[in-house]
């Protein structure tokens, strides 16, 4: 648990006030409640089955696709209420009941992009330009600078990623381990500025991450970005621990300092306190929207089957929503823009968007 601040409450060291909001949970609250469940009926899962077919019988290009190719009539809206509560409530929320099962990849993967079309724009994901991501171990390691740990079977550790609504569809979950968890990073906000509020000053101050060798051109190979940003009323994070000390690598990046680390540790500290974070167990057919603003996520390490066929399997979406929250000028530098549809993802030079379907 937690323990009470010591910190005088008149010394905020001239922090913005606490965030009141939806997306300041704890686990207990979230873990009592299912409302962030939802469940598709038999008549929504048969209008995703017709998107596929009405994909796989025309020649729809699923790079320019829009969301009238593929339509939705009941399922659209309800994606856009949920949609809401990823951008404006608690932050998250888990579909369930697609039959995924029954479904080779492919048309497992042309669902997901149906579906995802109807929440916003698809950004790249890597520099090769994927906007499907497929998340699995590759038999890579976090320790070569150039691989991201997505691609591994380690923990991930509570981060975000580059852009607002970050979308996951299990396929296969891995043998053992592999659990999902959420944490509100509002929160986190709220409990270091009552806690450390000297702390939390030095994560609203810039601080470098690096890109793991996906460099826009004329861009340093990381971006400098505070992991606290306060901005039209709203706190937004960019996190990731081992990206920032990664870039530590480049002779032009600094040391952390004892603050920063202090800093880091507690933010980690608090990320892993079991009475802030959700953990969950994907299911196949299970979906996963997070608002990367809002939540940090987690992956805990995992054994795989032996079999390929068998091997754990998620696909993914970065979206940029038209409907997303301001964003301060300053993650530009890693957004490409500020423009709410219009921003998030890596962009290279070369790179043009792909949708690996059978990967």
């Amino acid at each position: 648990m937690i323990t009470p601040s010591t910190e005088p409450v008149h010394l905020d060291h001239g922090l913005p006030p606490e965030v009141r909001h939806p997306s300041a949970w704890q686990a207990a609250e979230i873990a009592q409640s299912t409302d962030w469940v939802e469940r598709l009926g038999e008549c929504q899962v048969a209008e995703v089955e017709n998107a596929v077919r009405r994909v796989e019988n025309s020649r729809i290009d699923l790079a320019s696709i829009a969301a009238k190719d593929v339509p939705l009539p009941t399922l659209a809206p309800r994606l856009r209420r949920v949609l809401e509560e990823v951008l404006n409530g608690r932050g998250f929320v888990v579909i369930k009941s697609l039959p995924v099962e029954k479904w080779s990849k492919r048309q497992a993967a042309i669902a997901f992009f149906a579906m995802g079309v109807h929440l916003g724009n698809f950004r790249m994901q890597n520099a090769e330009g994927h906007v499907l991501g497929h998340v699995r171990d590759l038999g890579r390691s976090s320790n070569d600078p150039n691989t991201r740990i997505y691609q591994t079977r380690e923990r991930q550790t509570h981060h975000t990623d580059s852009c607002d609504v970050v979308v996951l569809l299990c396929l296969r979950p891995a043998k053992k381990g592999g659990l999902s968890s959420l944490v509100s990073s509002t929160t986190i906000f709220n409990e270091m500025r009552r806690r450390r509020p000297d702390l939390l000053k030095v994560l609203m101050e810039p601080i470098e991450t690096d890109r793991r060798g996906e460099v826009p051109e004329g861009a340093k190979p990381y971006f400098t970005i505070p992991v606290f940003n306060y901005h039209d009323g709203l706190v937004s994070a960019i996190y990731q621990r081992q990206y920032i000390e990664s870039a530590r690598r480049f002779p032009d990046v600094a040391p952390l300092t004892n603050a920063q680390i202090e800093a880091l540790d507690l933010l980690d500290q608090l990320a892993n306190d079991p009475s802030l974070n959700l953990t969950m167990e994907f299911e196949p057919g299970d979906i996963q929207l997070v608002h990367n603003h809002t939540i940090l996520h987690d992956r805990t390490a995992f054994e795989d089957y032996p079999e390929p066929e068998r091997k754990r399997h998620l696909l993914r979406l970065w979206l940029a929503p038209h409907n997303a929250r301001p964003l301060p000028e300053v993650f530009a530098e890693r957004y490409g823009s500020t423009t709410p549809g219009d921003r998030g993802g890596v962009t290279v030079s070369g790179a043009t968007p792909t949708i690996p379907l059978d990967d």
